[in-house]
């Protein structure tokens, strides 16, 4: 059987999602608390894989096992043997043709960004500060020339092992809640690195460092050189995947809490 599950972490103490020796990462806890459950080795395929310190509300993942257990089972049975930084937050049996990563028509990120000169001890990890003031609306406006399909190079890090650079863009929202600014972009799929990195430009705009039609010349020259600092993990989220509807996943609240 195949089964599809909905995966929120904390990505703080992993160095990202995909497994890899020698370190841990998101998919090894995962991995190792499913085959408690399930009695045999389970193996785990994500929609769209994290970098380290990324954080996710709406992972999605399928397996297949032989083992018959009720949902219930693959939710608090599993979390009980999760840490309490990861946790499922919905199972359900998918037909075959499901796949987490290849069924998926869009995928969704928000970055969160903490904009006061004075850093918060409350919220002191899952979201990245900004000392310098930024304006929103000049960001969001900026933005809007990345929305559509475009070669996304400058974008991307040296390191992408994507054979294409092209993505298209659905949207790219920036806008201001109180001290926070929430970066909201949804796009088929992401390059490495591609929204810390859009992230990063978008920071010298908000700075009145550069023109709002800066972006657009960036987008263009396809030299990541030209580009902004790649921003920070903290404040980076997972937070949606678009799947047809012929599958029935489940759709959860966006995320993170305060938005």
């Amino acid at each position: 059987m195949r089964y599809a599950l909905g995966v929120q972490y904390d990505g703080k103490h992993y160095c990202g999602w995909q497994r890899q020796n020698n370190v841990i990462t998101v998919q090894e806890k995962l991995e190792k608390a499913l085959s408690k459950i399930a009695n045999e080795k389970i193996e785990v395929v994500c929609a769209g894989r994290t970098d380290t310190g990324v954080n996710a509300t709406n992972q999605v993942v399928h397996f297949d096992t032989n083992a018959t257990r009720k949902d219930v089972a693959w939710t608090l049975g599993a979390n009980t043997h999760l840490p309490p930084d990861i946790a499922i937050s919905w199972a359900r049996e998918v037909d075959d043709e499901f796949h987490a990563r290849f069924s998926a028509t869009a995928r969704r990120y928000r970055y969160i960004i903490y904009n006061h000169p004075l850093r918060s001890a409350i919220l002191s990890h899952g979201i990245s500060h900004w000392h310098h003031e930024l304006d929103a609306e000049l960001m969001h406006d900026a933005a809007q020339y990345l929305i559509g399909r475009h070669d996304f190079t400058s974008f991307r890090t040296v390191h992408c092992q994507s054979h294409s650079p092209v993505r298209t863009i659905e949207h790219c929202r920036v806008f201001r809640q109180g001290k926070y600014i929430i970066v909201d972009i949804k796009a088929n799929a992401f390059l490495h690195h591609m929204v810390r990195n859009v992230v990063g430009s978008l920071f010298r705009v908000g700075q009145k460092q550069e023109s709002i039609a800066w972006i657009q010349e960036v987008l263009l020259a396809k030299n990541r050189c030209l580009a902004g600092v790649t921003a920070p993990p903290e404040g980076l989220y997972f937070v949606d995947v678009d799947y047809p509807s012929q599958f029935k996943i489940p759709k959860q609240p966006l995320g993170p809490l305060f938005l």
